[in-house]
């Protein structure tokens, strides 16, 4: 039986969970071979350690991470695989890919770096990098049109988030459906972020705007918030406390279950990030918000150029030429009246809810590719072995 040797980098979660399931993709694919795996986590090194953000938190660990890399190009080199597969992690990883394409061995990374929204000049440098780079988001392959065919070639595979959700609404045990016969209050998703910092300069916004809702239409809805963590349970909980006054209306704080939530919600206030898509896959009309220090506002409206928008789907409908099916309220935009505003047309105007979902679900469309996205890969992947 043949075998096939992949070092397979993930070095944070959220590529982990990837990177699990590639594994039996490419099992599956290839059932006549023997597939063996290599990575960080095989040569010791926790994903705890590396998924370090931020320009100071990694200059304080500079010399941990130049340890990182020399071991893992001794890996490649030695080890001599058939393919190097990169999920995300662009800075370690794609450094990785290039080493081994200068051996010959031929590199795939899955998921594209933010090259269309800001330093549009390393688009170049990850095209010399790599021989594929598999891309979850339709517009993407259409930026490294110049470099196809030179020893590269860029190729969309559909979001893994869309066959997720389309599974958990296949099977009827992990999904959590909206409520069937008779009708219930209106339900209102609150998602401030995971992080303990995004949090505190989020939320007190988000609860100011409930409290005027709340003044506006007593006893006509309910709030869900969702907490990534033990650690954002207990400050969400510490700031609902202070800040909201608990007869104020029935709030609820759960720990996980955003994607259960955002299924229930008829609405949502969600801060920029990865819930924006879910909440589009979940198809609840939702209001994109965030705030960051006046110093960094500054540098990242600077900084970002590529685009106009930061909810993700709204990228997607700014580059196909949609109109963006979420409302933005960013920094100084991002005010308890703004927000109040929106939310109480959803909640109070069914019509508008509808029209707010088929604009979710045209922007939608343009995720989905033939096939699931993870089996996608693995045939990209096994084609360039």
């Amino acid at each position: 039986m043949n075998i096939i040797k992949i070092i397979l980098l993930a070095g944070e979660e959220s590529g982990l969970i990837y990177a699990e399931r590639l594994k039996d993709a490419l099992q599956a694919a290839r059932p006549d071979a023997v597939l063996e795996f290599r990575g960080f986590q095989s040569e010791g090194f926790k994903t705890a350690d590396l998924a370090v953000m931020g320009l100071i938190p990694v200059l304080m660990r500079l010399f941990f991470f130049l340890g990182v890399a020399r071991t893992m190009k001794r890996l490649i080199r030695e080890w001599k695989p058939d393919i190097v597969v990169s999920v995300d992690y662009p800075d370690l990883n794609l450094k990785l890919d290039s080493y081994a394409k200068s051996l010959g061995i031929p590199a795939v990374h899955i998921v594209c770096p933010q090259v269309w929204a800001w330093r549009q000049r390393r688009i170049p440098k990850v095209a010399a990098a790599l021989t594929k780079l598999l891309c979850f988001l339709p517009f993407e392959t259409s930026i490294f049109a110049a470099y196809e065919g030179k020893g590269f070639s860029a190729r969309f595979i559909g979001h893994p988030m869309v066959d997720l959700f389309a599974e958990e609404e296949r099977n009827a045990a992990s999904a959590t459906q909206r409520d069937g016969g008779a009708p219930t209050r209106s339900r209102l998703a609150l998602l401030p972020g995971s992080r303990i910092g995004e949090i505190q300069r989020i939320l007190p916004r988000m609860l100011a705007a409930l409290r005027l809702l709340v003044a506006k239409m007593p006893g006509a809805f309910d709030v869900l918030i969702p907490a990534a963590s033990e650690k954002a349970y207990a400050e969400i909980e510490r700031l609902v406390r202070v800040i909201t006054p608990s007869s104020a209306c029935h709030l609820e704080i759960l720990r996980g279950k955003a994607r259960e939530v955002l299924r229930q919600a008829d609405c949502a206030v969600v801060a920029s990030g990865t819930a924006t898509l879910e909440s589009a896959l979940a198809r609840c009309p939702t209001v994109v918000v965030y705030a960051v220090a006046p110093i960094v506002a500054w540098f990242l409206r600077r900084m970002i150029t590529g685009v106009r928008h930061v909810g993700l789907v709204n990228v997607i409908a700014e580059r196909v030429g949609i109109p963006p099916p979420m409302p933005e309220l960013l920094q100084e935009a991002f005010t308890p009246e703004a927000v109040a505003a929106q939310i109480s047309e959803w909640l109070t105007d069914a019509r508008a809810r509808d029209k707010a979902v088929a604009a979710i679900d045209e922007a939608v469309a343009h995720l989905k590719s033939d096939g699931d996205a993870i089996g996608n890969a693995a045939r990209e992947i096994l084609s360039c072995i």
